[in-house]
């Protein structure tokens, strides 16, 4: 069977090279650091195909295939982008520290899901017996959505309000066009609806 990792595209600087890169470990000297810390690309490509199985296996144990790969992912596009991150690396046990890294990254994803779950149980579970007057009829519905837009929603939640509320797409074909989960989706959608509700109960807009 392929590896799990094969049937996924794989970043430019990370695909297979026909030449041998050097493997040497931490451990052989201050010339295979040097070159980590420096982001040299045979040095980066080694390390991925040689840590990409034992650090997935790890993540495995806390997250789904696709989102383990993703975690992975993410965090050899850190090494490639960030020297910060790969100086943090000052030698010992490159797995161990590749390893610790992606498991903190894994438990990341796994307590903002819990967040959004939680999220999304306490506002399903909202009971709205608030007594709610009608709206004057100059404040016809879209100045009142462009209002709540410049007033009141925050930029990172204005994709989801555009989505679902503007151009009326479904919770699948709004998750897929944004390119986020659909869980996440349907959290920012709820925090829209409980801010859009709270600016229409307002005096302010009566």
């Amino acid at each position: 069977m392929a590896s799990a990792h094969r049937a996924i595209e794989t970043p430019r600087l990370f695909k297979m090279t026909s030449s041998t890169p050097d493997t040497a470990p931490p451990e052989a000297g201050p010339s295979w650091l040097d070159r980590f810390h420096a982001g040299d690309a045979e040095v980066l490509q080694a390390c991925y195909r040689e840590h990409f199985e034992g650090v997935l296996r790890v993540v495995s144990r806390l997250l789904p295939a696709v989102d383990a790969e993703t975690v992975i992912h993410d965090l050899f596009l850190r090494l490639l982008s960030s020297e910060e991150v790969r100086r943090s690396f000052q030698g010992g046990s490159l797995p161990a520290w590749l390893n610790t890294l992606a498991r903190n990254q894994a438990l990341d994803v796994l307590r903002r899901r819990q967040r959004e779950q939680e999220a999304l149980a306490r506002f399903a579970s909202e009971q709205d017996d608030t007594a709610t007057t009608p709206l004057e009829p100059a404040l016809d519905a879209e100045s009142l959505l462009e209002r709540f837009r410049r007033e009141r929603l925050p930029p990172k939640w204005a994709p989801v309000f555009e989505a679902r509320f503007i151009r009326q797409l479904s919770q699948r074909e709004a998750a897929q066009s944004l390119g986020i989960q659909r869980t996440t989706l349907a959290y920012q959608e709820l925090r829209v609806r409980h801010l859009l509700k709270k600016f229409l109960l307002s005096p302010e807009v009566r």
